[in-house]
């Protein structure tokens, strides 16, 4: 870590597992097992996109404004160098839904973790396991071995309910920490899933507001097919949003290219991809290895923004964020605010 460009005091009660503020509890109480990281700064991942979609890599500090509840804060630090260190949760829906293409699901995410946890000797990059049915299920703990991740994987099964929630809450509380975080190698969580919860004892907004007190960038892979709606999508827009991450939707576009689908079922064009034959199988593939491709580009092509936020208004909860670039007809990501550690 860079010290002399942030200041971090970092009290260690238990090292084996990260819970910041308990939800409804007092800061100045110190809960069980926490790890307490007091940052003064406030870290803020932004990626930029041009009008088609592609990702704008070449833009310096002096390009970038930070608002902070409106006002304009100085960027300490600005950094846009290709595969920052991340540790990366796969958190990977096993319940009912994903039977269908679970095949297709499988092979995707093992290319994620390969794409996301590339072999670097200086063990800059570190990943985890988290399945979600009925139960959340911690199946690899912290590690900067790729392998031991996909071949689990591997051997996964789909089955039963699902708790998304409660992996969320799993992957923020109770894994190894790697040295470093929050800060530095950031946080994110991949969730490779159609959003849906149905067996959790977490709720959504308590969760999430643990990711954005963790600072965890959120993105999903949505296993949602065409021409179908899922309950739970409006929970991995919510999750990935707040939190500077977005969502993918690889099977939304299975019959983009093709005139009439719905309409005209039994044309040859169609009966092309028709579910059960070799071309829809390939389709999906494709589509999920697309959509992959997309959140690996996406997080290790990221700008980091560092600020110390002004200090005269401590007293509100959460602190809202804007960030604008100088430039024309881009797409600016980041996280929408943050929770002070002295509110």
């Amino acid at each position: 870590m860079r010290g002399h460009l942030f200041s971090v005091a970092l009290f260690v009660w238990l090292a084996a597992v990260s819970v910041p503020v308990a939800l409804g509890q007092s800061p100045a109480e110190p809960v069980p097992g926490q790890i307490r990281v007091q940052v003064d700064e406030v870290i803020v991942p932004v990626t930029v996109t041009d009008h088609e979609n592609r990702f704008v890599s070449n833009l310096e500090a002096s390009d970038f404004r930070i608002f902070d509840e409106g006002r304009e804060q100085n960027i300490k630090y600005f950094s846009r160098e290709r595969n920052q260190p991340v540790v990366v949760g796969f958190l990977i829906d096993m319940s009912n839904a994903s039977r269908l293409h679970w095949k297709v699901y499988q092979e995707a995410a093992m290319e994620l973790v390969l794409a996301l946890m590339p072999d670097d000797e200086r063990g800059r990059f570190s990943g985890y396991l988290v399945s979600y049915g009925n139960d959340a299920e911690l199946l690899v703990n912290t590690t900067p071995d790729p392998q031991r991740i996909v071949d689990r994987i591997r051997k996964m099964k789909p089955g039963g309910g699902a708790a998304l929630f409660d992996a969320i809450y799993m992957a923020l509380t109770r894994r190894e920490l790697v040295k470093g975080e929050p800060i530095e190698p950031r946080r994110v969580l991949v969730v490779i899933g159609d959003g849906h919860d149905n067996a959790s004892t977490k709720g959504l907004e308590e969760v999430l507001e643990l990711a954005q007190r963790n600072l965890v960038t959120i993105y999903g892979v949505s296993t949602v097919a065409f021409g179908f709606n899922a309950e739970g999508e409006k929970n991995l827009l919510r999750l990935a949003e707040a939190t500077g991450g977005r969502v993918e939707y690889p099977l939304q576009g299975l019959y983009k290219d093709i005139s009439g689908y719905l309409s005209k079922p039994s044309d040859a064009g169609n009966y092309a991809i028709t579910v059960g034959t070799g071309g829809y199988a390939a389709e999906i593939a494709s589509g999920m290895f697309r959509a992959i491709a997309s959140v690996a580009g996406e997080i290790t092509t990221q700008y980091i923004l560092r600020y110390v936020p002004d200090e005269s208004d401590t007293g509100r909860v959460f602190r809202r964020i804007r960030v604008e670039v100088n430039l024309p007809s881009v797409k600016i990501r980041h996280r929408d605010g943050y929770y002070p550690n002295r509110p």
